[in-house]
C-alpha cells in the first residue's frame, strides 16, 4: 500500500478534564479502523499522549494490538516503540503507519514479550500506555502463541503475569514519568470479579504510585441485546465501564 495523505485529527476534539471518559465514536481519521476486537478508542490514546508526554518523547506500547497507539504517536510527533507477541498485530501496526506526517517522529515495531523487554534500557521511556487483554475474554491467538496472556483463564495466574510486565515497565520508565493501563472487570458464575483492581495492586506492588483512576464508559459491546435479556432473567448487571489507571514512577 502506498503512503497517502489523510485527515489526521478528529473533529471537535477537546481534552478530557474529569475522571469519567466516554467516546462513542471509534475514530475516522488517519488509518484508524475498529475491526481489531478490544482495541481502545483513538481518543483515549490521544488524550493520554497529550496530557502525559510532549513532542519528541519516547513512548512505549508493549501490547500494541491493532496499532491505535502507534498511529496517534506518529501524528502527535512522539517516537514510539511498539511490541506484541502476535505476528498479526505486528503486521497490522506496520500497515497502519503507512501515511505521511509533517514531523520527524520515529516508530519501532517489534515482535516480543512484554515480560522481557531487555532490548530497552533502564529509564529509557518517557511514557507508557497500553491496553492489555482482560484474561481470556478475547483470545487473540487461540492458544497458538504460548506467550499470549489472553489465553489465561485463571485470574490469579493472569495477574501474576501482569506483575512481570509491571516490573519491566517500571524498569524502562524514567523516574517521575507516567504509565497508563486500561483494564476491565469480568464475571464468573454471575459474580463480579474485580480484575482491574487486582491488576492495580500488582502495579503498586512493584513500586508505582497511583496518579489517576479514570472510569471509561464502554460502547458497542458485542451481543448487547442478548445480554440485556440475560441480565434481567438472571439478575446481574452488565459491566459497561473500564478502569484507566495512570501510575507514576
Amino acid at each position: 500500500m502506498n503512503k497517502k495523505e489523510l485527515k489526521l485529527h478528529p473533529e471537535n476534539f477537546e481534552m478530557e478534564c474529569t475522571s469519567v471518559w466516554a467516546f462513542p465514536r471509534r475514530g475516522n481519521w488517519a488509518t484508524h479502523v475498529s475491526d481489531w476486537r478490544g482495541n481502545w478508542s483513538p481518543e483515549v490514546a490521544r488524550n493520554l499522549i497529550l496530557r502525559y508526554s510532549k513532542e519528541g518523547d519516547h513512548l512505549l506500547d508493549c501490547m500494541i494490538g491493532g496499532g491505535t497507539t502507534a498511529i496517534e504517536a506518529k501524528i502527535l510527533n512522539r517516537h514510539i516503540t511498539c511490541i506484541d507477541v502476535n505476528e498479526e498485530a505486528i503486521k497490522r501496526t506496520i500497515k497502519s503507519l503507512e501515511f505521511e506526517v509533517g514531523n520527524k517522529s520515529k516508530q519501532r515495531v517489534l515482535k516480543g514479550d512484554a515480560r522481557d523487554m531487555s532490548f530497552i534500557k533502564d529509564n529509557e521511556i518517557d511514557f507508557v500506555l497500553t491496553h492489555p487483554p482482560y484474561v481470556d475474554i478475547i483470545k487473540y491467538s487461540d492458544g497458538k502463541i504460548k506467550e499470549d496472556i489472553s489465553g489465561i483463564h485463571d485470574i490469579d495466574k493472569f495477574v501474576d503475569e501482569i506483575e512481570k510486565i509491571a516490573k519491566e515497565l517500571y524498569r524502562v520508565l524514567k523516574t517521575g514519568k507516567y504509565c497508563a493501563i486500561l483494564m476491565g472487570d469480568t464475571r464468573r458464575q454471575k459474580m463480579y470479579q474485580p480484575l482491574a483492581f487486582k491488576v492495580m495492586e500488582r502495579f503498586l506492588k512493584v513500586g508505582f504510585v497511583l496518579k489517576e483512576d479514570i472510569i471509561k464508559r464502554q460502547f458497542n459491546c458485542k451481543a448487547t441485546g442478548f445480554w440485556v435479556n440475560k441480565s434481567k432473567e438472571a439478575n446481574f448487571l452488565l459491566i459497561m465501564h473500564e478502569h484507566l489507571f495512570v501510575f507514576q514512577k
